[in-house]
């Protein structure tokens, strides 16, 4: 366990220790309606880890190595930032499949502009988009946001 998700753990207690502490039945209410929630989660979270390793069988750690790995940053980025771009998969899917990917060997370069393309830029959804709003308006927005998500990635990887 990384030090931001203990000291999340550590934060979440202590409110939770004050909200019990002070009383009127909150935290107990609290409770009763994440736990609702969790319930209408569930089955898409057991959903997302079984996409994930369908995926993960299908593609090898090794391949994923080699088409997103750190030998070719560049080529690799712009590969996973046309993916995402075209892809069309609900984000909370697409946290753990980036983190599954950068487990597999794959650079967090490409990784952060799969992400950021997948969430920023809309290929599949440009009709509509064009529709409501006007292909000016779509394919500035698209344009802007493709390298958008690029710097973004480029950042991520001078950062980390």
């Amino acid at each position: 366990m990384d030090v931001f998700t203990l000291g999340f753990w550590i934060i979440g207690g202590i409110l939770f220790i004050i909200a019990i502490l002070k009383g009127k039945g909150g935290a107990k209410e609290s409770m009763k309606k994440s736990r609702g929630m969790m319930k209408n989660m569930l089955g898409d979270i057991i959903g997302i880890i079984f996409l994930i390793g369908l995926l993960l069988t299908f593609i090898p750690p090794q391949t994923i190595k080699t088409v997103l790995g750190s030998e070719n940053v560049v080529f690799s980025s712009l590969v996973a930032a046309l993916i995402g771009s075209v892809t069309l998969i609900p984000a909370f899917v697409a946290f753990p499949l980036v983190g599954s990917f950068v487990d597999a060997g794959a650079s967090i370069v490409p990784g952060v502009a799969f992400l950021t393309t997948l969430t920023m830029v809309g290929v599949v959804t440009f009709p509509l988009e064009n529709k409501e709003f006007g292909l000016k308006f779509a394919l500035s927005r698209n344009v802007l946001s493709f390298s958008a998500a690029i710097v973004i990635a480029v950042l991520m990887g001078v950062i980390l």
